[in-house]
């Protein structure tokens, strides 16, 4: 089955009315209060740039970044499926000053390291459209739910339609990225405001420290920051999303291959929300006939769902996913959801708060889920290592037993699986917290 080239969601959120538990609201409090001014800037106005001040600590894993920079023009190198990504490596370097520069220097066919050092608004450069849209959630609780723009997709067949204006950028246009490019901002406020990008059919891209924000946050297919369709070696690292209408991160039906997601702040903060609770629930939907991708060190927070959803579609049709040491925080739904033709390996991955940590086996996806010391050492035979088990906090919900070896033989087979060294998973939250997002390497 072939899905819709933007993004068929194979089930939506349900019209849920959910009040944060005490425990919850206390957990986030405590970051707010450490992390002051870095949660207070991104609750600014969307002219306000975000600062984030760390302490960085060292890992002790293999990790993705470093302090010097590679030929590539990024901070360091990817490991995971895109291990060996090289983005503009011996291209020009260049640091546009107009969104139309920008536009150009993405899209075109030249090798290119692209330095950005500012924000570049484009939410309004392709102006607006005029539109309809239905309700489909309804929130008893204070909270504002999205609006679904109609389309061809028929989320609004039957429902009462309302006239809407919104934002052509984000909606129905992004920006294309050509390949042999690296991306990379230059400290904590640069990156591009309204607008994702868009990476089809290319090959060797970096995207490193930037910001993607402000997507007709209110509207379902608003948006989405980055769109992956038959990419391969693609290395997204150190980047802060937010505010996006749609997904953060989006694999289409052609394969997606050699990609690694490493060390991003995922902000599900948000004023208009799908599951009536402040969080954004779509996070990243993984839909590639032949996906391999890495998922690693990420802090994906106050989300509701998607994180991931991957699979969903029988006959030829195989992911493989490793997602290793991200750090789920405040998510008032479910995180992973495998459902058929996934193949997950789960390991050393912290949930705090989360109320559904995996949907579990009726999704249908294979997935091995490390929970005990027994399901860690299994990993010895297939990998040449044990593997890191996966933490849940008193706050979050329980994981039925997930061990399917066969996706140890297929995922964990692969040398840059079998070659990554988790970090323990005690040391996720702290380590997380002070090195995802931006202004960390560059």
């Amino acid at each position: 089955m072939k899905v819709n080239a933007v993004d068929s969601p194979t089930r939506a959120p349900p019209p849920v009315t959910l009040a944060l538990p005490a425990c919850i609201k206390m957990t986030t409090f405590g970051m707010l209060t450490h992390y002051s001014s870095y949660y207070q800037c991104l609750a600014t106005t969307a002219t306000t740039t975000t600062t984030k001040t760390t302490t960085t600590t060292k890992a002790t894993t293999t990790t993705t970044t470093s302090t010097s920079t590679s030929s590539s023009g990024a901070k360091g190198t990817p490991v995971g499926f895109a291990t060996g990504t090289t983005g503009g490596a011996g291209g020009v370097t260049v640091t546009p000053t107009t969104t139309a520069e920008l536009l150009t220097y993405l899209s075109d066919s030249t090798t290119r390291i692209i330095v950005l050092t500012k924000i570049f608004d484009y939410t309004s450069y392709y102006g607006t459209t005029s539109g309809q849209a239905c309700k489909l959630w309804t929130c008893t609780n204070g909270y504002t739910p999205q609006m679904t723009i109609e389309n061809s997709v028929g989320q609004c067949d039957g429902q009462t339609l309302y006239d809407v204006t919104y934002y052509t950028s984000g909606a129905s246009k992004a920006l294309t990225v050509n390949s042999n490019k690296t991306i990379i901002g230059k400290g904590s406020s640069a990156g591009i405001k309204g607008i994702g990008l868009t990476l089809v059919n290319v090959s060797n891209v970096i995207i490193q420290n930037i910001q993607i924000t402000d997507l007709n946050a209110e509207y379902v297919w608003g948006g989405d920051a980055i769109n992956l369709s038959g990419a391969t070696k693609v290395w997204i690292d150190h980047n802060y999303i937010a505010r996006v209408g749609r997904q953060f991160i989006v694999s289409h039906y052609d394969p997606n291959t050699g990609i690694t997601i490493s060390n991003n702040y995922f902000d599900g903060t948000t004023s208009y929300s799908a599951s009536c609770n402040g969080m954004h629930y779509w996070v990243f939907l993984f839909l590639g006939t032949a996906d391999q991708i890495t998922i690693m060190q990420n802090h994906i927070y106050h989300t509701s769902g998607r994180g991931p959803h991957i699979g969903g579609y029988t006959g030829d049709y195989s992911q493989q996913l490793h997602l290793v040491n991200n750090f789920y925080d405040n998510v008032g739904g479910h995180a992973i959801d495998a459902e058929v033709g996934s193949i997950v390996l789960a390991e050393g991955n912290y949930f705090q708060a989360v109320t559904t940590p995996d949907t579990g086996a009726s999704a249908g996806g294979s997935e091995y889920f490390v929970q005990t010391v027994a399901d860690a050492a299994a990993c010895s035979s297939y990998m040449g290592r044990v593997c890191e088990w996966n933490r849940q906090d008193s706050a979050s919900g329980t994981v039925a037993s997930r061990l399917t070896t066969s996706v140890l033989s297929t995922v964990g087979s692969q040398s840059v699986v079998k070659g990554l060294k988790p970090m323990g998973v005690a040391d996720v939250p702290a380590y997380v917290q002070a090195n995802s997002g931006v202004g960390i390497v560059n």
